[in-house]
């Protein structure tokens, strides 16, 4: 990046809903945000968000998409690493060791070096899925990939708000279906971000309101995207309507988990892997907003 470049990005930045739009996005990864979540977190309107979004893209710090009705941003990867190599170019004057370890490390920060030696190995994928109460949809994801997964995948959940309690209606789902339930725990997703935890790969947020809070930093920088879905949670009714919203849920979850499987054990590289992924979970969401129907007309 040239100093032009760096002072047009830097002048982005400075206003405080865009710095605050731009700290989002990166929290988020590559996923991204619809334009409304994005105005509903930060607390301003459509039309102001337009205008600052604008102005990020002009500067070449964020990205848009079409995804079904919607338009998701992201922050540009490549365009926040050059910005912060180029200021950081000549830390210390030349001398290493008396920068930060955040210093030392930046020309490294979101490349795919760790990505291209984690594929090389033989180790299984950890593959965590997350939802705000960790109570229903991430568990019974987290079944079903260890179950598709055949050891190749090892799956978790987690949220940002436990229940601490699995909802009755996903136990009762996963038994019907021939999975262990004996075990299952509903989890903080700060479980795995200390030193002991695994080595997490994928991430993957099934409900909007995860998708937009401020997840942990991870340390493996796993590829991280969203697959939103319908709480099964929220239904009303009897009982039988009620295990008939999981019956959905768990159809949607089978078909997605199978597809990504697939996917995942192809022989890919790194950036290959993260577009695949990408495109992936563009579909599924757009799957999900179908619903479970969608899937009867291909099986």
């Amino acid at each position: 990046m040239d100093q032009r470049s760096a002072v047009t990005a830097l002048a982005a930045l400075a206003h405080d809903n865009r710095l605050s739009v731009f700290r989002l996005l990166v929290k988020c990864g590559t996923s991204g945000l619809p334009a409304g979540e994005i105005a509903k977190t930060i607390g301003i309107t459509p039309t102001a968000l337009s205008f600052h979004l604008k102005e990020l893209a002009h500067a070449n710090l964020v990205r848009s998409w079409r995804d079904g009705r919607y338009i998701r941003y992201s922050v540009e990867v490549e365009s926040m690493r050059a910005l912060l190599a180029f200021l950081t170019e000549d830390c210390c004057s030349g001398q290493p060791e008396f920068c930060s370890p955040i210093s030392q490390n930046i020309s490294k920060l979101c490349t795919e070096e760790a990505w291209e030696a984690r594929m090389k190995s033989d180790d299984p994928y950890h593959v965590l899925f997350l939802c705000t109460h960790n109570s229903a949809r991430s568990v019974i994801a987290e079944c079903l990939m260890n179950s598709m997964g055949q050891g190749a995948f090892i799956a978790h959940s987690a949220g940002s708000t436990p229940r601490r309690t699995i909802n009755p209606f996903a136990i009762k789902i996963l038994q019907n279906h021939g999975h262990r339930t004996d075990g299952l725990t509903s989890k903080s997703w700060d479980d795995f971000t200390g030193s002991d935890a695994p080595q997490i790969d994928f991430v993957f947020t099934l409900c909007d309101s995860a998708a937009a809070e401020t997840c942990p930093v991870w340390p493996s920088n796993p590829i991280t995207e969203h697959w939103g879905m319908p709480d099964p949670s929220a239904a009303e009714g009897t009982n039988s309507k009620k295990l008939a919203a999981f019956a959905n849920t768990y159809s949607l979850l089978h078909y997605h988990v199978d597809k990504f499987v697939h996917l995942a054990k192809q022989d890919l590289d790194a950036k290959s892997m993260r577009r695949k992924v990408e495109e992936f979970s563009q579909d599924v969401r757009t799957r999900n907003e179908a619903g479970a129907g969608s899937l009867k007309t291909e099986a």
